[in-house]
This record gives structure tokens, C-alpha cells and sequence, in this order.
């Protein structure tokens, strides 16, 4: 215990590759903030199709790119791209593929109904990270999970990857918010979700395949719990309170002020 030095960050978005919101400010500002603490990190976050590259400054990391993720019997190749945050002195990492992330929208159409295969985009997403952060060779100490996208990460850590060396000593912190899809996922959920390692009850909940049972599967796998928004749903709420995990209730001046950067610093030094 408290001895975490690398913290790798995975968002579902960050300013100003997205527009300014709760989750998009926290996922830009508090990375820059442990790393002035002294923590060494890395921060990814998918490739939206409405993130202009030429603007943002975003190329491919060839070493990291080029294999392939199997999704529902059907290889979809891997794009890893990086930009610079100059003012934070960091870097953003970005998980690509051309049949998800390409279009000009992140979750959801122009009709605000959630595109259909994001539930294979989570799975995607989550493996991604984790099989580009094996081939940097860099082990975190720490993962904090921000976002719904994210919330397949904390299962695979701990039923798939942990016999890996880059994982082996690995944390998870799961921060939610009121993100969660409002409409279910694809019926199949479960069955493109399953990879090696994980067995049909650990992802059960999924049978009834909600935004709410999936980030309640990424609850019961963490290590730790903070309530990031004040609106976050008070069944979710409830649940994790219920749970035997450390958690770090919302607080909203903290947030205004800045200060719960130095209570999640805090927090991390618990495990």
C-alpha cells in the first residue's frame, strides 16, 4: 500500500479532443495533476471520428499498431495513435478502428439514440487498451477507469490479464457518473464480451444487457470505488455502497476547486 508510481488513465473523453463536460474536463486536468505529484502516467481514450487529427496534432504509433482483435468472430484491426497536450506536458493515447470509431459522433446519432454496436465497441475499446499498454512494455501500478466505455477493463485486469507481468500488481479505481446508455446494448452482449479467461458468470448480469448491470460488473471487479457526478444513478449508488470496497463519495466544491485531485491522489495510496 502506497506505494503507486504509475497510473495509467482510460477515458471515455478528454478536453479538448471532446467538448467540455464533467467527465472530459477530469479526464484532461486530473492526469496533468498526479503527474505533478510525482506519479508517472499515460491516458487513452478512443478516436472518435469527430476528432480532427490534423488539428489535434494525432499520427500512428506503428510499434503499437498492427494487430488484429477478434469481435464477434470477425478481426478488426487495432490503431493506436498518440497527440501531445504541450500546456500538460502529456500524452494522449487513441484507440482507432475504421467500422468503430470512425463516424462523426461518439455514442450516440444525430437522433440521440446510442448506436447499435456499442457494446462491441466497449469490448474493443477495453481490450485495446490493455493489449497496447502490453506492447509499450510499461506497468501500471494503478488504472483508474473514467466512462461507461470503459467499464469491460476492470473484469478482463482481473480474470484475463492478471497473470500477465505488466498487470500482475496492477489497482483498479472505477469512477461513474451518469453516462450510463439509456437504451440496452446489443442481445449479445455477453457472448461477444467473453475472451479467455472469463466464463458466462462472470459476465451474467449482462444477460439483461443495461448500462447499470455493466457498470456493476465493473464495480464488483474493482479495487476501489469514487462517485464522480452528483446525478450519478442511485441504484448504481446504492450497490456500490454495498459492496466491501473503498469509496470516495462525490464532492462537488472539491471538484469546482480543484482539490479532489489531491484526494484522488490520496485515495490511490490505499492500494
Amino acid at each position: 500500500m502506497g506505494d503507486i508510481k504509475r497510473v495509467l488513465f482510460v477515458n471515455s473523453e478528454i478536453f479538448p479532443y471532446l467538448p467540455e463536460s464533467p467527465i472530459a474536463n477530469i479526464g484532461r486536468q486530473l492526469p496533468q495533476g498526479i503527474q505533478e505529484r510525482k506519479k508517472e502516467i499515460r491516458s487513452f481514450m478512443p478516436r472518435y471520428g469527430c476528432i480532427n487529427e490534423r488539428k489535434n496534432q494525432l499520427h500512428e504509433v506503428i510499434r503499437l499498431s498492427g494487430m488484429n482483435l477478434i469481435i464477434g468472430d470477425v478481426d478488426r484491426p487495432l490503431i493506436i495513435k498518440v497527440a501531445s497536450l504541450p500546456v500538460a506536458r502529456t500524452q494522449v493515447y487513441f484507440i482507432d478502428n475504421e467500422d468503430y470509431f470512425q463516424r462523426k459522433a461518439s455514442f450516440t446519432d444525430a437522433d440521440g439514440v446510442s448506436f447499435a454496436d456499442n457494446a462491441e465497441r466497449a469490448v474493443f475499446f477495453a481490450r485495446g487498451v490493455l493489449e497496447a499498454v502490453k506492447k509499450m512494455r510499461w506497468a501500471p501500478d494503478l488504472i483508474h477507469c473514467q466512462g461507461w466505455i470503459t467499464h469491460l477493463i476492470p473484469l478482463y485486469l482481473k480474470k484475463s490479464y492478471y497473470n500477465d507481468p505488466i498487470f500482475s500488481s496492477c489497482r483498479v479505481v472505477l469512477s461513474l457518473y451518469d453516462d450510463l446508455q439509456k437504451e440496452p446494448f446489443q442481445a449479445d452482449f455477453a457472448s461477444k464480451a467473453l475472451i479467455p479467461g472469463c466464463t458466462q458468470e462472470d459476465l451474467a448480469l449482462l444477460e439483461n444487457p443495461t448500462g447499470i448491470n455493466l457498470a456493476k460488473i465493473a464495480a464488483q471487479y474493482s479495487d476501489g470505488i469514487i462517485l464522480g457526478s452528483e446525478n450519478c444513478d442511485p441504484e448504481l449508488c446504492d450497490f456500490c455502497r454495498g459492496i466491501d470496497l473503498p469509496l470516495l463519495e462525490y464532492n462537488k466544491e472539491a471538484i469546482e476547486n480543484g482539490s479532489y485531485i489531491d484526494d484522488y491522489n490520496q485515495f490511490y495510496e490505499q492500494f
